[in-house]
């Protein structure tokens, strides 16, 4: 095995054998995860979740439709890190934002607020909070003024996962030049 295969395999292995409670040696290339492991759907959803948690990747469906065998996961799975790895080094320093999550207005939950730098853990903390206020929610990530497009596709990327549990998520730009302070700091259109 060469460097990140070698690196990758046997994590993906144990999460793989740990999901479907076989044993990592039955994980052979040519191991059809249907056909051989008796892996269904949600197994695989199960597997995705896992394996985007493990390498902080995210794994389109259309990966899960194409992987057939414990081979082409790990190569699938070989892909998706190299791409995230690259995108990382092209990533710029964390932009600072102001997240606020409205909850449907039939929960009567209280609105979140978040102003800080949007770091990987802030991130996973602005989706935790979107996802406890649940469907039917709103969440606003308002970004500085003058950020790139490319800034801002990035910043909405990271939350596009919420749109398929029924949160609704707008990423825009302030309008003015001083800081993110608060609600009032995102009054704009992206």
């Amino acid at each position: 095995m060469t460097g990140l295969k070698a690196t990758l395999e046997p994590r993906i292995r144990r999460l793989v054998a740990d999901i479907l409670g076989v044993e990592p040696e039955a994980l052979a290339p040519e191991a059809s995860l249907a056909d051989d492991l008796a892996a269904d759907s949600l197994d695989l959803v199960e597997i995705a979740l896992g394996l985007e948690a493990e390498f902080d990747v995210r794994v389109p469906e259309r990966v899960l439709d194409d992987v057939r065998t414990y081979a082409e996961l790990v190569q699938a799975m070989l892909a998706l890190t190299r791409v995230r790895r690259h995108e990382m080094r092209h990533e710029a320093e964390p932009l600072r934002v102001c997240a606020r999550v409205i909850p449907n207005p039939r929960a009567g939950d209280a609105v979140f607020e978040r102003v800080g730098w949007l770091t990987p853990y802030t991130t996973e903390t602005i989706l935790e909070d979107a996802l406890h206020a649940g469907r039917g929610s709103r969440l606003v990530v308002t970004v500085p003024w003058d950020v790139s497009a490319a800034g801002l596709a990035r910043v909405q990327r990271s939350f596009a996962r919420l749109t398929t549990r029924g949160v609704d998520v707008c990423v825009r730009r302030a309008t003015q030049m001083h800081a993110l302070t608060g609600p009032d700091a995102g009054e704009a259109a992206a």
